[in-house]
């Protein structure tokens, strides 16, 4: 066969252990020809690929970014985008694709898959809010950046008595926030599926200053908002897939703490420091894992699902049953298990 694959959305650690496996076992399983197009949905809008073999793909498991490139580019916002979709795969003589992304990247191959175009997906995001996965790739080594960050962070705010606001990633989903700071020790963690009150947040910073030399972080994911809504968070720039354009959230929580504290206060935003660098040794498995699992399901007239984990075995589910809502943090996690850890 001969097969298309692709990397949308934002670049993940461990998008280049997906690319590896499945080059790697189609080549040699299968005797599959591999084109990877280049930046996302956009390459194959425009017909820009390159041939992947073995030889090429062999060491990059342990590489960050993608060697494919990425874009947030959606399909079906490009004026005669489905139309050129269909002209690229006849051009290049497509078998099948294989799609690694997120929700926005894997609602496109959901839509071309009722469109008759044979996709399987690969679930990608550090967010970790794809649902129908235990798991995304990329989660855990984001988890561990912003923890590493936040145990710096830490050394640097009880030194000086200060406290510091680390804003993660998070648009929706809070389980970079929730898993950094549980690990980071943080003084509270503000996710965007509980709207936080401002005035409750000082008060646990407060009780954080009464102990000599304690660190005093608090990590606020970027998509966070207060209940009384008094500052703005958004820029209100979006992307083709109507996303506004987040980021900010700490520097104006910062200046929040301190008028009502008194406290001296500081914003780090970690920013896409999450997205870089080699993924850990987990997401290099377990994006190893998914890739095989992907050309295998090819092969397996698997069209129209992505690949999953679930109770530690990679299974297949819908891709329609993927991108239907987000997997967000369960209230009863974060009451139980987060909030006792607060102050």
């Amino acid at each position: 066969m001969r097969i298309g694959m692709l990397t949308g959305g934002g670049d993940c650690p461990g998008l280049n252990a997906v690319i590896s496996a499945v080059v790697r076992k189609g080549v040699s399983s299968y005797g599959d020809e591999v084109v990877g197009f280049l930046d996302g949905w956009l390459g194959v809008i425009e017909d820009r690929s390159v041939t992947l073999d073995e030889e090429k793909c062999r060491d990059i498991l342990f590489e960050g970014g993608t060697i494919l490139g990425t874009s947030r580019t959606n399909v079906f916002k490009v004026e005669g985008g489905l139309d050129k979709v269909r002209a690229t795969l006849d051009a290049e003589r497509i078998d099948a694709l294989v799609a690694i992304g997120g929700d926005d990247t894997l609602g496109v191959a959901n839509k071309l898959t009722s469109e008759g175009v044979a996709v399987v997906g690969v679930p990608k995001t550090i967010d970790n809010d794809l649902s129908a996965t235990e798991v995304t790739f990329g989660f855990h080594t984001a988890v561990q950046i912003a923890t590493d960050a936040i145990d710096r962070l830490r050394t640097t705010s009880a030194s000086h008595n200060r406290v510091i606001v680390c804003e993660v990633m998070g648009r929706h989903a809070g389980w970079i926030s929730l898993y950094s700071g549980i690990a980071g020790g943080a003084v509270a963690v503000l996710i965007p599926e509980q709207a936080f009150d401002i005035d409750e947040v000082c008060e646990l910073v407060r009780a954080r200053r009464a102990r000599p030399r304690s660190a005093q972080v608090v990590v606020v994911a970027e998509g966070a908002t207060p209940k009384e809504g008094s500052f703005s968070t958004v820029s209100g720039e979006v992307d083709q897939f109507g996303h506004v354009r987040l980021g900010g959230i700490a520097n104006l929580l910062a200046s929040e703490i301190e008028a009502r504290t008194g406290f001296e206060t500081r914003a780090a935003i970690l920013g896409h420091v999450q997205r870089g660098g080699s993924p850990t040794a987990f997401d290099r498995v377990l994006a190893t894992r998914f890739g095989i699992a992907a050309i295998d399901a090819v092969h397996d007239g698997g069209a129209g699902t992505m690949v999953a984990l679930q109770a530690n075995e990679i299974v297949r589910v819908p891709l329609e049953a993927a991108v239907s809502a987000p997997k967000l943090v369960p209230k009863e996690l974060y009451d139980q298990v987060a909030k006792p850890l607060f102050g």
